[in-house]
């Protein structure tokens, strides 16, 4: 993950975090001036506790978007060292072809031995 992408993750579940306190602020407060004062003030603190949750559900959204952007530049780093580890057998292998083989063999040979004594 690249610094960037990592904070804006954390920036992210943070803000989440954040308007999740709000609503449940938002919702004692509802609860309480319910009890003491008009409808008006319930429909009030309602509205308050929908917005709330709506930024919070924004604010996952957005991290786990960036989640996902940090996921598939790791996924893209790791498949760049796969192509470059392939590349360098290839190029080890057009550079001694004779020793390659044996070591291929071998390795073959050794892989069924061991499946031989393991039946």
């Amino acid at each position: 993950m690249t610094p960037t992408s990592t904070e804006n993750l954390k920036d992210n579940l943070s803000e989440a975090g954040s308007h999740l306190k709000a609503a449940a602020g938002a919702a004692g407060e509802a609860i309480r001036g319910a009890t003491s004062a008009a409808g008006d003030e319930l429909r009030l603190g309602k509205a308050n506790v929908k917005a709330e949750l709506a930024d919070s559900a924004l604010a996952g959204l957005a991290a786990a978007e960036v989640g996902g952007d940090a996921a598939r530049e790791q996924v893209d780093a790791l498949m760049d060292k796969g192509r470059d580890l392939i590349d360098s057998a290839a190029e080890l292998i057009r550079e001694r072809p004779l020793a390659s083989f044996g070591v291929a063999f071998a390795a073959g040979w050794l892989v069924a031995a061991l499946t031989r004594r393991d039946r």
